[in-house]
């Protein structure tokens, strides 16, 4: 029910789905007579069901008002599916902040996680580079950041099979001598562990494709993944009006025309839909929330990705084996403060 368009693209998105992947079934939650108004008359298509809920959660509602005060919410009741072993993931394209206190309090963090992220990926010159946090922690201690970076390897080396990721942290300039004393400390974490560490990144690092995983702050990862689409519509919107300014641009671009479409679907957004919040007791994936039945898909694609490497128990283990002091003490001295 959440997004710009809730049910109008979510069950299109759906019905694509199970039309091209013979090996998911997939639950409809919401108010069921606004679902139905989408579907085709008559009996449920196969691998289809709906759990109704009689509450919604507004795009801009408090996280802290729709915890508490919305248990029958589509989101809510969602996330009690996983919770309670019906579903395998749970994906939402609704409210971001109310998503991930709801994940948080209803399926809690991993053992030794203090706090989720939320992780995706931005366009870059050899295809895609991941990053996180993208807004779920303001606030970050150079432990949440070591955290991330594990949690973050873990992924990518599930869903994209990449063995050994490349890990960067990001920073106002590559220099030591730069940064917070949460960026230092966070450095020499990393520095110190086996990750695939590369040191300090910049912001013009995410685009050139030199590192798979970029870590940061939520505040700082937002600021970067809005900044990103900003200018994107920015070019969009210069291009079109170069392009029809008059005949003779017209023209030009009609020449051009081929290698526009091919530019649009390299960069398209909607390949690249889908947000997991790593760090939970479950798979959790955020659409988001202006996208069309086909980026919604996309976040359907990398919930099934995430559940076929069950990612959780990777990310368990990996981090027991790096932030548990009483596993190994050669790691917890390794990583220690």
């Amino acid at each position: 029910m959440g997004g710009d368009h809730g049910p109008s693209v979510v069950v299109p998105a759906a019905l694509n789905y199970l039309s091209d992947d013979p090996q998911v079934d997939l639950i409809l939650v919401g108010r069921e007579e606004a679902i139905r108004e989408h579907l085709p008359a008559g009996d449920l298509p196969d691998r289809l069901s709906i759990q109704h809920a009689s509450e919604e959660v507004g795009m801009d509602e408090l996280p802290s008002r729709a915890l508490r005060g919305k248990k029958d919410s589509s989101m809510r009741v969602a996330i009690n599916l996983v919770s309670e072993g019906v579903a395998d993931a749970c994906v939402s394209a609704g409210n971001t902040g109310a998503l991930m206190a709801t994940a948080r309090f209803v399926l809690k963090t991993l053992p030794h996680v203090d706090r989720p992220a939320i992780m995706s990926v931005l366009h870059s010159e050899s295809g895609r580079t991941w990053v996180l946090d993208l807004g779920a922690n303001v606030d970050c201690s150079a432990d949440h950041l070591f955290q991330f970076a594990v949690m973050g390897t873990e992924l990518v080396t599930a869903v994209e099979s990449v063995d050994n990721p490349s890990v960067g942290l990001l920073n106002i300039g590559q220099e030591e001598i730069k940064g917070s004393d949460q960026i230092k400390q966070a450095h020499r974490l990393l520095a110190a562990s086996p990750l695939n560490y590369i040191g300090y990144v910049e912001g013009d690092d995410i685009y050139t494709g030199d590192v798979d995983i970029v870590v940061c702050d939520g505040f700082v990862g937002n600021v970067a993944l809005k900044s990103s689409e900003g200018v994107a519509k920015m070019i969009r919107h210069f291009m079109k009006a170069e392009f029809t300014r008059n005949p003779l641009t017209r023209l030009a671009g009609l020449v051009a025309l081929p290698v526009l479409r091919s530019l649009r679907r390299r960069i398209d957004p909607r390949r690249y839909n889908g947000a997991p919040l790593v760090g939970l007791r479950g798979v959790v994936v955020k659409s988001h929330g202006g996208t069309d039945a086909v980026g919604f898909a996309n976040a359907i694609a990398i919930a099934k990705k995430e559940i076929q490497a069950d990612l959780a128990s990777r990310i368990t283990a990996r981090v027991e084996q790096l932030l548990d002091p009483d596993s190994d003490p050669g790691a917890a001295e390794q990583v220690s403060l």
